[in-house]
């Protein structure tokens, strides 16, 4: 029995799936979110075929091959080897290959998670029980994320007592924080809008009271928040010039210090 054009459909699936989620070229960002819907759909079209094949061809055997009566005894059909073989290693290889296929798959999208893009927003998350914390490199703190739409953002976190998990549903992320540990993600608020972060690791008591809201805001509106809230607004992604604070305006936060 030949199987060298299995192998060989093998082998191109696998070459050709590590590219499959990469971003585009040139600067654009490839959103993490975007890719887990993809890769989601990808998994769900995948159990449903094969699920569906294999209840098909069960149910088609169950009547084809059900007995008449109670002493009835099949037998079973006379194969030669290379059918044998055909049987075994055919479905396996098309198996393995969707496996192999949507791994890969997996493993570039895990490579986008971790790989914050440049002139991402850096803000400073600590979790405490049962808050959140968000400071901003310019001092200001405030217990509602808010970020800048169509400017990625990456949160530095840790936790001041036992251990939490920040959670984005709907940027299909999250993250462990750990008390002496700093952990990381970042997302792509690509619209302006409102979500929310909860915790969903179990910490305590009111662990499900852990939660804030998460604003992504036009880009002034948000340099406006910063002022208002007594600090310099961060510089554009673009690398425009933040808006002036208000005359007399005092930054706000207790240290101000780089994250």
């Amino acid at each position: 029995m030949n199987i060298g054009p299995a192998l060989r459909i093998l082998g191109a699936v696998v070459l050709t799936a590590v590219p499959a989620f990469a971003s585009g070229g040139g600067a654009e960002i490839a959103d993490p979110a975007a890719g887990w819907d993809e890769l989601w759909k990808h998994f769900l079209i995948d159990v449903t075929l094969i699920g569906g094949v294999f209840g098909a061809v069960a149910l088609y055997w169950l009547f084809k091959y059900r007995a008449d009566n109670i002493n009835q005894v099949g037998t079973g059909p006379t194969i030669t080897r290379a059918q044998m073989f055909g049987w075994a290693l055919i479905p396996a290889f098309i198996f393995m290959a969707d496996d192999f296929y949507l791994a890969a798959n997996g493993w570039t999208l895990w490579n986008t998670y971790r790989t914050v893009p440049k002139d991402a927003l850096e803000v400073k998350v600590t979790g405490s029980m049962w808050q959140w914390n968000f400071e901003y490199a310019n001092g200001v703190n405030s217990d509602v994320l808010k970020v800048q739409a169509g400017r990625p953002v990456v949160l530095r976190m840790t936790s001041d007592d036992v251990a939490h998990a920040f959670f984005l549903p709907k940027y299909r992320v999250t993250e462990d924080l750990m008390p002496g540990r700093i952990t990381y993600l970042w997302f792509y608020p690509k619209e302006a809008g409102k979500t929310y972060v909860t915790c969903v690791q179990f910490c305590g008591a009111s662990h499900a009271d852990m939660s804030a809201d998460v604003e992504a805001l036009p880009a002034e509106q948000f340099n406006n928040w910063l002022a208002s809230a007594g600090a310099k607004p961060a510089p554009d992604a673009s690398g425009g010039q933040p808006a002036p604070a208000a005359s007399g305006e005092q930054p706000g936060g207790a240290s101000g210090k780089a994250l």
